[in-house]
């Protein structure tokens, strides 16, 4: 996940559509947050206007159901980096981090955490840098550890 963001409304024509929608940002695109059990009911003609608006918003719809948001041990995962959004890093620190991930690639967090011994708080700003879109941690296979997965996001190139 590189970010979260909401989405109360879109014009589509001349009609003003509620949205009230949750759109998460991934490496592979845009996505409108669709939870089963959370939907609301709306009638034909605002569901498409919604259809339309997503679409051209370049938002997909990515339907989770409770179960898959709950599963660990992404729930846990999730809860504790985003637990260090809006944590400031000292800029040589970032960029100590980002300048290691680029030479030596993907690696292990522990590796990376070892590599920066006595550069300030770097489990903390490795958190940070993850919520705000400068690294990516694996999140999904397994318990955060020093066996995690920690790599450089690249932006990807816009036409």
């Amino acid at each position: 996940m590189r970010s979260i963001d909401y989405v109360a409304s879109a014009q589509v024509a001349s009609a003003q559509v509620a949205l009230d929608a949750v759109v998460l940002q991934r490496e592979d695109g845009r996505y409108v947050l669709d939870i089963v059990p959370a939907r609301r009911t709306v009638d034909l003609d605002e569901g498409g206007l919604v259809l339309i608006a997503w679409d051209e918003l370049k938002l997909e719809p990515l339907e989770l159901t409770l179960e898959e948001i709950r599963r660990e041990p992404r729930r846990s995962n999730a809860n504790l980096v985003w637990a260090y959004s809006g944590v400031a890093v000292p800029v040589g620190l970032r960029l100590r981090i980002q300048q290691v991930l680029l030479e030596e690639g993907p690696m292990a967090l522990g590796q990376l955490l070892k590599s920066l011994d006595g550069e300030g708080d770097a489990a903390v700003a490795v958190m940070a840098l993850a919520c705000a879109n400068l690294v990516c941690l694996d999140l999904f296979s397994q318990p955060l550890s020093p066996t995690t997965l920690v790599r450089l996001y690249m932006q990807p190139e816009r036409a």
